[in-house]
């Protein structure tokens, strides 16, 4: 069965994707690949989803490795698969052959990697998590794992663009207390005291900060693009009762 995936060049020497949700065998409001056990989707054709996802990350299933994702800050160091799943929103490796993955539906799943020193990361990251910390965790964690931070490479892959993500008053305010400058990211909604913010322009200032100065948005939208990819904001806007989630995964 076929499916489809998005690289960057960021990331060449290391197998990764940003998956898409065609093909796969879920149906209905899940149609495609939704390899998120968080939703309501059939358990047998969720686990089938993710054994299409292993095979062309060319690893067995048990070394697809998610977590259970919280919008938190916290980072994971993994060097073995695990049965029971860690709360965390991103993970880190130097152990060859684990495809570390998170799971997405308009946040931004982010991917690291240090091809001199083989050391990956990959980030789920919200606005909350972006806010908090997740990305510079993430960092700093590949860092205590060997990796020179110089010479990490940085990948976002399809989430929601900023003309589909409107926010309200309370949200806009809880940026601009913690930083003035934050204004930069928001623009003004077709309503009073509505905004357009820009998750991807947030996301990549803040790695560029870190020194990731190559770090690219690959521009694909989740909201827009409902053929490709699964979005939590449109099924709501949709009335849908739940949602998919697409795959992101790199290994060594």
């Amino acid at each position: 069965m076929s499916i489809c995936r998005y690289t960057s060049n960021k990331l060449d020497g290391f197998e990764h994707g940003f998956f898409t949700r065609l093909g796969g065998i879920s149906t209905g409001i899940y149609e495609g690949l939704n390899c998120g056990s968080g939703s309501k989707d059939d358990r047998d054709k969720i686990q089938f989803n993710r054994q299409l996802v292993a095979a062309k990350m060319n690893v067995n299933g048990e070394d697809l490795i998610t977590v259970h994702q919280e919008h938190s800050a916290r980072v994971v160091v993994v060097d073995s698969s695990f049965d029971t799943l860690t709360k965390a929103d991103a993970i880190v490796t130097n152990t060859p052959n684990l495809a570390i993955s998170v799971l997405t539906a308009d946040c931004l799943p982010v991917l690291f990697a240090d091809k001199k020193n083989n050391v990956i990361g990959v980030a789920h990251a919200g606005w909350k998590g972006a806010l908090n910390g997740v990305l510079e965790n993430t960092v700093h964690s590949m860092a205590t794992i060997g990796a020179d931070v110089g010479n990490i490479e940085a990948a976002i892959g399809p989430c929601i663009s900023q003309n589909n993500y409107e926010v309200g008053q309370d949200f806009f305010d809880i940026f601009i207390e913690r930083n003035k400058d934050f204004e930069i990211y928001f623009s003004e909604g077709v309503e009073d005291k509505k905004y357009f913010f820009n998750l991807p322009k947030f996301a990549l200032d803040k790695l560029r900060k870190l020194d990731i100065a190559g770090a690219e948005w690959i521009e694909h939208c989740t909201y827009h693009q409902s053929d490709k990819f699964y979005s939590y904001r449109r099924s709501q806007h949709l009335g849908e009762l739940d949602y998919g989630r697409q795959i992101s995964s790199i290994k060594i």
